[in-house]
């Protein structure tokens, strides 16, 4: 009797009714309350056979009840669990085997993503610097880890192509010879020394040539080898030129990836200082923050960013006070700065062009090869130290100019940054066309100097090793150069400051980190590298070391000798920026490398392409020799009948995609606008309850 009572009394309560769930769906929160506040004690006596039999009457399928939908105590749930445990059937010896593998694998991929956390490169480096100097400061940081990477997979990529293949096939392979040529111009006797004296092997190391002439280094050492069989066929003259092409291709594709996600948080932000500021309250913190040391440097990044937007939006409340005649000012003073600006970066092309003409010169004087190493190392580095001095006198200059300009802190770095891209690009674009102008006798193939082999051979025997030997004395150059100024300049500046009490020292004090010259010395040099990869291949593996040096002494001296910027900046929009700038070097590279492939003759005694009258010739030639089927294949997708359609198609998802992204922009539009509405309304309605309240 007592357990029929207690079997009415758990169906009257807890009996599930099909299609409602519970007896009435407004009593359920009621009931789990009631439930939580019993005791234990208090609850009849749980009867697992009552309990299954209750269930099954309740279930008109015949199924059991989810555990978790029912307002039980927790004792009475595991009872029940318990219970139901053992009457479920016995699992097979498979299916025991698949649940246990099924399990170790989610454990593994758990183990996984947590130890790939703590691969990733420099993550918590980079944390604890965004924490302390701010989002702007972290994103220069952010920026050079992704350049690392980059340069490091072009370099697989054309180890994988060229260097490796051609060291394993330069001996089984056969190289042909342009037998159609003057033969004076096929002699290049580089003449790799035999032993040499520790101070000639350095100097060497320093401006490439001597033993590192004639290496995989530089592309004079690489021939025009061919090998076939009935089932294999390589040449390294074609893998040469598509290495080079993907190696851009596959630079482009990456630097516009990157560009998409900065350009979503962008445009998520929407330039608003409201819209960043509601981001930063309501969705900035990071809940997986553990422990003290990352919680507080979350805390230091969160207060950067509202400390930007404050900033900002009192900047743009001063410049909305300002009368007529200040504004016509403002301007007028901006565009004379301008104006000084841009005669500084024709003061500094001309003394770029200058020197290269003037080293150039002496290299191909020097005919002595005992003469003064030392001499011979500044003439070869003096086109280097030239631009080295421009880009830091120049920007610095720049930046005091900047100061008098008024622009916001966000507009102030990308200001300076197209100042410094301008003076960078520009000298960098001088210093090839003062070299071009040499090769080709000013594009003169009438000129006595490139009449015989059409190109200066006699002061540039292989044109494109001594182009590559210049690109790479830059890139060693500004490596030293930051090296340097870090033991020299940085540390005895932060010791001065911190030991001397003096007005002077006061007035100077602790350097800041200068996000904008930084980012631009990044892009400098990674232009430098695409400039240069064509001829001299391993450069990528050079920048990707210069790069790891790099990022460790710039941590250095920030957490030793900087001290937080006093002006912050917006990092979102400086990302973008950051990555626009770097667009532009690689589309001044890819402009030096079609104009190496299709215009100028290649060197008739070295290289790959020493029998070809451009790079480029190679394409049609190999191509014709190809089977039909292929060649058909090929002339299809070239032809109108394919690429019209294709046209129309592209232009068809374009025309959809942009009006997809009209609508969702006007929807966004309405939708802040009416959260501005919204706002207004409650600041209005609160402003009524007070003055109902007085």
């Amino acid at each position: 009797m007592i357990s029929e009572l207690q079997r009415q009394h758990s169906r009257g309560e807890y009996n599930y009714v099909a299609g409602d769930g519970y007896p009435g769906d407004h009593h359920s929160l009621r009931l789990r309350r009631l439930s939580s506040q019993m005791s234990i004690h208090d609850f009849p006596h749980y009867n697992p056979s009552l309990s299954d039999a209750g269930d099954s009457e309740a279930g008109d399928h015949g199924q059991p009840r989810d555990l978790r939908s029912l307002p039980l105590p927790m004792a009475i749930k595991k009872a029940k669990l318990k219970s139901r445990g053992i009457q479920v059937p016995v699992l097979s010896k498979v299916e025991l085997w698949k649940q246990e593998k099924l399990k170790k694998l989610r454990k593994f991929q758990t183990k996984a993503r947590e130890f790939l956390y703590f691969l990733v490169l420099w993550g918590k480096t980079i944390q604890k610097i965004g924490g302390n100097f701010g989002g702007g400061v972290k994103s220069y940081f952010l920026f050079l880890r992704f350049l690392v990477v980059l340069n490091f997979v072009s370099f697989l990529l054309i180890a994988g192509f060229v260097i490796i293949p051609s060291l394993v096939f330069r001996q089984v392979g056969t190289s042909f010879m342009n037998s159609t040529g003057n033969e004076r111009c096929t002699i290049y006797e580089p003449n790799p020394p035999g032993l040499v004296v520790f101070y000639n092997f350095f100097l060497d190391l320093l401006s490439g040539t001597g033993f590192m002439e004639y290496s995989f280094m530089f592309y004079g050492y690489y021939k025009n080898t061919m090998v076939e069989n009935n089932s294999f066929s390589y040449k390294i003259p074609l893998a040469y030129l598509f290495t080079a092409v993907f190696y851009f291709a596959f630079c482009l594709i990456c630097i516009i990836a990157r560009m998409g996600t900065a350009a979503r948080v962008a445009v998520a932000t929407g330039g608003s200082t409201v819209v960043n500021y509601s981001m930063t309250v309501f969705n900035g913190w990071n809940f997986g923050c553990l422990g003290e040391t990352a919680t507080k440097l979350k805390q230091k990044n969160l207060l950067y960013r509202l400390q930007v937007d404050l900033e900002e939006e009192s900047l743009k409340k001063r410049a909305a006070s300002l009368t007529l005649l200040k504004k016509f000012g403002l301007h007028s003073l901006r565009l004379l700065m301008a104006l000084l600006v841009l005669g500084l970066n024709i003061a500094a092309f001309y003394g770029i062009s200058y020197a290269t003409t003037y080293s150039q010169e002496q290299q191909n004087k020097r005919v002595n090869k005992e003469s003064d190493r030392i001499q011979d190392l500044f003439f070869e580095y003096l086109p280097s130290i030239v631009i080295s001095v421009a880009n830091f006198l120049v920007p610095l200059l720049c930046d005091q100019i900047a100061k008098v300009e008024h622009y916001s802190p966000s507009i102030t770095v990308i200001v300076a940054l197209l100042r410094a891209v301008v003076l960078r690009f520009v000298g960098l674009g001088v210093l090839l066309f003062t070299l071009w102008d040499q090769i080709t006798c000013t594009g003169n193939m009438d000129d006595a100097k490139c009449k015989e082999c059409s190109y200066n051979y006699a002061s540039y025997a292989c044109w494109e090793t001594r182009v590559g030997q210049e690109m790479y004395k830059l890139t060693l150059f500004d490596l030293l150069i930051n090296i340097a100024v870090l033991v020299l300049v940085e540390f005895p500046r932060r010791m001065v400051v911190d030991n001397w009490s003096s007005k002077v020292s006061q007035l100077v004090g602790r350097q800041e980190f200068v996000v904008s010259s930084n980012v631009l010395g990044l892009v400098y040099s990674q232009t430098v590298v695409w400039t240069g990869a064509l001829f001299c291949p391993l450069l990528p593996l050079i920048n990707t070391v210069k790069f790891v040096i790099l990022f460790y002494c710039k941590k250095i001296t920030l957490f030793s000798n900087c001290r937080p910027p006093q002006k912050t900046f917006r990092s979102t929009t400086s990302a973008f920026f950051f990555l626009v700038v770097l667009l532009l070097g690689w589309m001044l590279a890819s402009v030096v490398m079609i104009y190496s492939i299709a215009v100028i003759h290649p060197s008739r005694g070295c290289g790959p392409f020493r029998f070809s009258d451009n790079m480029w010739l190679i394409i049609p030639t190999s191509f014709y020799n190809l089977s039909a089927a292929t060649q058909e294949f090929l002339f299809f997708i070239g032809s109108q009948a394919f690429t019209i359609p294709l046209f129309s198609l592209s232009g068809l998802v374009m025309c959809y995609v942009i009006a997809l992204f009209s609508i969702y922009g006007k929807s966004v539009g309405l939708l802040r606008l009416q959260l501005k509405r919204e706002s207004r309304d409650k600041q209005f309605l609160v402003k009524q309850i007070e003055e109902l309240s007085r």
